[in-house]
C-alpha cells in the first residue's frame, strides 16, 4: 500500500480517539476531573500528567505512541528515524483532521441556532 495513503489512514484512529478522550460527553467525568488536577495538582508531573487528557494535541501524541507500537509503520527511512518521521506526520495530519472536524461542529451548531430562531419566529 502507498505509504501517504497508510498515513492518511492511520492519523483517523489517532484523531478519534484524541478526540473523543478530550471532548466527548463520554469522558465528560473524567475529562473535569484531569482538568481539576492540571490545575491544582501540587506536583509539576501531577499538573503536566492530567493536562495531557484536556488537550487533543497533547494527547494525540500519545495516542500516536501506541498506535505506532500496534502497527509498526516508519515513513521515508528504515528503523528509527523512519519511526520519529511517522509519529510527528501521523500527530500533525491527526490535528489537521480534528481541527476540520472542530470547524464543522461550530458550522452545525451555528446552523442549528439559526434554524431555532426561524422557527421560533415562526
Amino acid at each position: 500500500m502507498n505509504p501517504i495513503l497508510e498515513l492518511f489512514m492511520l492519523a483517523i484512529p489517532v484523531a478519534c480517539v484524541s478526540w473523543t478522550v478530550t471532548h466527548e460527553e463520554l469522558f465528560r467525568e473524567f475529562h473535569e476531573y484531569s482538568v481539576d488536577r492540571s490545575e491544582d495538582s501540587k506536583t509539576l508531573f501531577g499538573r503536566k500528567f492530567f493536562y495531557l487528557f484536556t488537550c487533543e494535541y497533547c494527547f494525540s501524541h500519545y495516542v500516536t505512541i501506541a498506535l505506532l507500537i500496534i502497527a509498526p509503520y516508519t515513513l521515508v527511512f528504515a528503523g528509527w528515524r523512519g519511526y520519529l518521521i511517522a509519529f510527528f506526520s501521523i500527530v500533525f495530519i491527526a490535528n489537521a483532521y480534528m481541527s476540520l472536524f472542530a470547524k464543522i461542529r461550530i458550522d452545525i451548531k451555528r446552523e442549528r441556532k439559526t434554524i431555532e430562531k426561524i422557527e421560533k419566529s415562526l
